[in-house]
């Protein structure tokens, strides 16, 4: 007897970084915090180790009015003000022109989710990237969906070959096709496309476009760390060459932007060639919207609005400290990788740095070394994922050969 629906994965679910952030815990109260490397987790810490929580963010919010935090949102698909900002925020930079329109969601979370379950059928097949974050097969799975990947490299790019392939076998058996592209900081490797691989990529789905309608979700939840952020944004503008049978839905993060994971805010930015087009996918994720979570939180908008418009310079001051300090452990680390012969896949800039294990049967192994070593780190598919985003400059020191001595001793 089940009282869930019957076509729905009720296998439990497992957890894996949480369950090794909790073996990370239990080995600092053991052997002394200063002998363990807990590179496990996903949000931004300092040199303390305490998580980070921006100053130019927490103190405007700690002074909204208790009554706009109790407040329902102005409507179920956001702040007006806030769907402007995200927006100017995230769009208007690169220039581009499409049509386009904003749903506030729970974090970028909702945004994904909310294009799993509205864009396609059950039974149909959404193309994911084959190292990628765990939870977009899990999103896939609860909605009765097949999963087909892509393989993300080609030596040291993109890899546009396996992606076409895929798409060309999914189009084969289905009549739409929704593509996720996690760009630019890519979690879990750090990847970053270049405009011109952008372009190919546009390119080759208008291709695709012939013949079937092609969705886009370039989730984005990491953009506000990108090296050169000036330019971050730039490739946007290549989604203005869509065909008319191509359609963009940008997943946009609070969580990492205003390190404000708990908040529960971020947004779907729906782009398309005509209002048409865009005000279609727009009723459809409305009522989603309103039949699942009903309201993203009032104040949290608000003080995204206020942190990114008049609060715009101190909180730019702040971030840039922290993203210059990412970019010193990535380079400690990365530069100590190359200088032992420590494999990873190419990094750009981001959270995250990942050891390329391509047999993960070795991956297991090498995972549990690690931990025998006080060394906590996450398994991804065919790698490691090292989170240089909660590792001190000191922790990251020294870190690459140890790993490369351990991974040595198993070969």
């Amino acid at each position: 007897m089940s009282f869930v629906k019957e076509k729905v994965n009720t296998t439990p679910i497992e957890d894996t970084v949480f369950a090794i952030v909790k073996k990370a815990k239990e080995a600092k109260a053991a052997v002394g915090a200063e002998k363990v490397v807990d590179a496990t987790i996903g949000s931004l810490y300092n040199e303390e180790g305490t998580i980070v929580a921006f100053e130019s963010v927490f103190t405007p919010y700690d002074h909204i009015a208790k009554e706009t935090k109790a407040a329902y949102a102005g409507s179920f698909v956001g702040n007006d003000s806030y769907r402007q900002q995200v927006y100017d925020w995230i769009v208007k930079p690169s220039g581009s022109t499409l049509a386009h329109s904003v749903i506030a969601t729970p974090g970028g979370t909702g945004a994904v989710a909310i294009t799993l379950s509205e864009i396609l059928d059950e039974g149909e097949t959404v193309i994911l990237p084959e190292i990628a974050w765990g939870s977009y097969k899990l999103m896939a799975t609860m909605d009765n969906l097949n999963v087909a990947t892509y393989a993300l490299f080609e030596e040291d790019h993109f890899n546009l070959t396996s992606l076409k392939q895929v798409c060309r076998q999914v189009m084969e058996k289905q009549q739409k096709l929704l593509i996720v592209i996690n760009d630019p900081c890519h979690n879990p490797t750090g990847y970053s496309l270049s405009k011109e691989e952008w372009q190919e990529v546009v390119a080759f789905l208008n291709a695709c476009a012939k013949e079937v309608p092609v969705v886009l979700l370039n989730d984005i939840a990491y953009i506000d760390y990108a090296y050169d952020l000036p330019h971050s944004r730039d490739y946007i503008k290549t989604f203005d060459e869509f065909s008319d049978n191509v359609f963009g839905i940008i997943a946009f993060s609070c969580s990492k932007s205003l390190t404000s994971y708990g908040l529960r805010c971020g947004a779907a930015i729906l782009l398309g060639k005509s209002e048409e087009a865009v005000r279609g996918v727009e009723i459809v994720f409305e009522k989603a919207a309103r039949a699942t979570w009903s309201n993203v939180p009032n104040a949290a908008m608000d003080n995204f609005t206020f942190v990114t418009t008049e609060n715009y310079d101190a909180y730019m001051k702040e971030k840039d400290g922290y993203v210059k300090l990412l970019k010193q452990r990535s380079d400690i680390f990365t530069s100590e990788a190359d200088a032992c012969g420590l494999a990873y896949y190419p990094y750009k800039e981001g959270f995250f740095v990942t050891v390329a294990i391509p047999d993960n049967k070795v991956r297991d192994s090498y995972h549990e070394k690690l931990m025998e070593q006080h060394i906590y780190t996450v398994k991804v598919n065919k790698g490691i994922r090292v989170a240089v985003c909660s590792l001190s400059v000191a922790k990251c020191k020294g870190l690459a050969k140890r790993m490369k001595d351990i991974l040595d001793s198993i070969e």
